[in-house]
């Protein structure tokens, strides 16, 4: 496990779980610490900002960075800034998913858009789904930051970002562009940051398929530890080739 020298962890179901910590990941990244390992943070929740989550992990007892927290909302602005730099958005999602966006130098608009980005958004509305419809009928491409059918939260899973963007889907005939895990931008992004081989990454997480097919697509290692959203034996079933599995975290020290 030490022989790593990044190691990248989802966060829900992973880390925690909605409002709650999970104990035995909260020792495991102290352990890391410790010994010199600062772990990277990759979360398909396009809802908080990275400030928020650092502050999050603080009152976990886990000190970090915003350096070291990557959102899909952060891969999603990436994506688009990149392939359309002059791109008007539309976006459904929270004000973190806007910031992003706007830091990312891309304009934001409500109608007439190039691109429509879809993070989750608790505030969802018809109106707001059907106007993202006929942005998409316009021409504007529809982008993603996840597509997670499901999160785990303290009162179980709810739906996520990815239930919304396949009505968006089904609805126009259009299939989108995910830039949440399993798609690899963290990674890279991350990667290029740090100047590793991807000999020298790897990912843990809870969803067979969001996070370990991430890794598993980037060609790094992969751990699986259950404590969130899939078991290992659905996984074994399924012959996903993930690296490791575990219990909980603390098995790896």
């Amino acid at each position: 496990m030490f022989n790593y020298k990044i190691v990248c962890l989802d966060l829900d179901g992973t880390v925690y779980k909605g409002v709650e910590p999970i104990p035995e990941a909260v020792a495991f990244i102290h352990e890391l610490q410790r010994r010199g390992i600062e772990p990277f943070y990759i979360t398909n929740n396009a809802s908080m900002s990275r400030l928020e989550i650092k502050n999050k992990l603080q009152g976990f007892g886990i000190q970090t960075e915003e350096t070291y927290i990557y959102t899909s909302g952060m891969a999603a602005a990436h994506y688009v800034k990149r392939d359309f730099p002059n791109a008007k958005v539309y976006v459904i999602g929270t004000q973190s998913l806007r910031n992003e966006l706007t830091e990312a130098g891309l304009t934001l608009t409500e109608q007439g858009s190039d691109a429509v980005v879809m993070g989750i958004d608790k505030g969802i509305t018809y109106d707001k789904l059907a106007q993202a419809c006929l942005e998409v009928r316009s021409g504007a491409k529809l982008i993603a930051t996840n597509p997670d059918h499901a999160f785990p939260s303290h009162q179980g899973l709810l739906p996520g970002n990815g239930a919304f963007v396949r009505l968006v889907e089904y609805s126009t005939e259009t299939q989108a562009i995910f830039c949440g895990k399993p798609s690899s931008i963290m990674l890279e992004l991350i990667q290029s940051a740090t100047g590793v081989t991807k000999e020298d990454m790897v990912l843990i997480g809870d969803n067979s398929k969001t996070d370990l097919l991430a890794g598993i697509n980037y060609e790094i290692a992969t751990i699986h530890v259950n404590s969130g959203v899939d078991r290992p034996e659905t996984i074994r079933q399924q012959a996903i080739p993930v690296t490791h599995f575990v219990e909980k975290l603390t098995d790896l020290l």
